[in-house]
């Protein structure tokens, strides 16, 4: 009898374990969300800024990436992820880069071979 209640006391045991890791992951979530929210809030105050062009999408892309590390390392469960997935994620954002690069490197409009004049490329006409 004593060894089932010890199996009983090690049951109870795990399901409070199973509780609190619950309870922590809620409230990390929740956190996440009101950092979320927070930087929301901080991305409309900075558009009443009224700052030039270029400190404006400098400022909004660095909240942006903010808050899609938050999105990824913590809804999406990066943060725990082994080595293997950012190799991964490493070489998605190398051949993202290429992709993006491509079309620069393909163009088929010559822009930097500098133009001819005409005149100096016409064959010269006898003078019959």
């Amino acid at each position: 009898m004593s060894s089932e209640h010890a199996i009983d006391v090690d049951d109870q045991h795990a399901v409070d374990t199973h509780h609190v890791d619950i309870d922590k992951q809620v409230k990390i979530y929740i956190t996440v969300f009101t950092a979320l929210m927070a930087l929301t809030l901080i991305t409309v105050a900075i558009s009443y800024l009224h700052l030039p062009t270029g400190a404006a999408v400098t400022v909004a892309l660095f909240v942006a990436l903010v808050k899609g590390s938050l999105v990824a390392c913590y809804f999406m469960h990066l943060i725990a992820e082994k080595k293997l997935i950012y190799a991964v994620l490493a070489i998605t954002v190398a051949f993202f880069i290429v992709l993006l690069a491509l079309p620069v490197l393909t163009v088929s409009d010559g822009y930097w071979i500098p133009e001819e004049h005409p005149a100096a490329t016409a064959p010269a006409t006898g003078g019959h």
